[in-house]
């Protein structure tokens, strides 16, 4: 089982930028899949990013491709999502999902087993 815990969200205006981490404790970080998803209020959590075991593919939904970028360091046991350019329509709260399930990271909640609490994003205009 793995633990984690999101941090780095806030306050920022159009155009500026933000990096989330994620830090994963109680187990080996390598073997789970992980991702960003968010969720604004009355919408449905969409996938933002995801990334594969040992990095070797990323992935973005279209609404933040070109903008957003994922990494992760699992020698330190994090998950990063930098994100310039930031919108408006970015504001949501973000959640770092794993999974030891998939091998490849997944645009579908269901198939990530552990998630973070969150931390909010707000983009004024």
């Amino acid at each position: 089982q793995v633990q984690l815990v999101e941090s780095g969200g806030g306050l920022v205006q159009t155009g500026g930028s933000l990096r989330l981490s994620c830090a994963a404790s109680g187990h080996t970080f390598s073997d789970y899949a992980t991702a960003w998803f968010r969720q604004a209020p009355g919408k449905e959590r969409e996938f933002a990013a995801g990334i594969n075991r040992i990095s070797t593919n990323t992935y973005y939904g279209d609404s933040v491709k070109g903008r957003f970028t994922i990494s992760r360091d699992n020698a330190k046991n994090t998950v990063n999502l930098q994100m310039n350019n930031l919108k408006p329509e970015d504001t949501a709260v973000y959640y770092c999902a794993a999974s030891a399930v998939i091998r490849v990271a997944s645009r579908w909640p269901s198939n990530y087993t552990y998630w973070g609490q969150g931390t909010q994003v707000t983009v004024s205009s």
